[in-house]
């Protein structure tokens, strides 16, 4: 949970005071996946059906809504949206009923942390700008993102002490694992059990794919799925591989490796990549 000082409403006659606003965040075991952006594109999936009409509600771009959607997905422990396909109108896009349950959980404790925060600042009285500034500063640094595309919620199911490396097991699904290789002064710092919840991290231009189910390769993390969305550029592409239960992983690849490819949406694809490309974060 954030919070950003805002000035109310001037009333006649007298001088606006400062004013703490909430700007809440909703986070899981395994980190931070809800915000007010996010929440705002779910009610508008609801109301639309519609992810392109979601985007130019909300407004984001139809990549950053889809992008949004796939990172959701990932680290919710059901699918909070879901692509229909045929019908009258060809599908669409639909909230699930884990979706506005979500949805309404976070407008429930935003409203308690509004009142929360109102109730603070007449405890506290007259507020210093500056104090208050100072504490919107220190968050603002506390405040952790990442650029990797691909940010997968898994569980710790094994380890492996080598004398540098460990070796660390994840379960992504019922289908799926995952290994990663850190370093033990990273594990010891991170507190690596076996049950312990994390989020693998693995940028796009990591990931590479293979439609050959007989090709074999050194990279330890193989995830197959069926190509959801190519995004075609004048050099590169984007392909975002279904997992199933609402999980994706990404790729950027070559135009050219998607033409050789034959990539398609709908294919069975492989995404791979090494143990090595795997960032694990955890919940601190």
């Amino acid at each position: 949970m954030t919070s950003a000082r805002r000035p109310p409403p001037s009333r006649l006659g007298q001088q606006a005071g400062p004013r703490l606003v909430g700007k809440l965040e909703v986070s899981t075991d395994v980190g931070t996946f809800l915000g007010d952006t996010r929440i705002r594109l779910l009610e508008a999936i609801d109301q639309y059906g519609s992810i392109s009409q979601a985007a130019k509600h909300v407004p984001l771009s139809y990549k950053a809504a889809w992008d949004a959607v796939d990172a959701m997905n990932n680290l919710a422990d059901q699918p909070l949206v879901e692509r229909s396909t045929g019908g009258k109108h060809g599908g669409g896009t639909l909230l699930t009923e884990h979706g506005r349950k979500v949805v309404g959980l976070y407008r429930a404790v935003e409203a308690e942390y509004q009142m929360a925060l109102d109730r603070l600042m007449a405890q506290w009285g007259a507020v210093e700008a500056g104090d208050v500034h100072a504490f919107q500063q220190l968050l603002r640094r506390m405040a952790m993102r990442t650029s990797a595309r691909n940010q997968l919620a898994c569980t710790v199911i094994g380890l492996r002490e080598g004398e540098v490396d460990y070796e660390v097991y994840l379960k992504l699904d019922q289908h799926n694992e995952l290994v990663a290789v850190i370093t033990r002064e990273s594990a010891e710092q991170l507190g690596m059990a076996i049950g312990m919840e994390v989020v693998a991290l693995v940028k796009a231009s990591a990931v590479l794919l293979l439609t050959d189910e007989g090709l074999r390769t050194s990279a330890r993390n193989h995830l197959w799925g069926a190509v959801e969305r190519v995004v075609e550029g004048p050099v590169n592409a984007e392909v975002i591989l279904s997992l199933g239960g609402g999980k994706t992983v990404t790729a950027v690849v070559t135009s050219e490796s998607v033409g050789s490819l034959g990539l398609q949406v709908g294919q069975r694809a492989c995404a791979i990549f090494k143990s090595s490309s795997v960032i694990l974060s955890v919940l601190g």
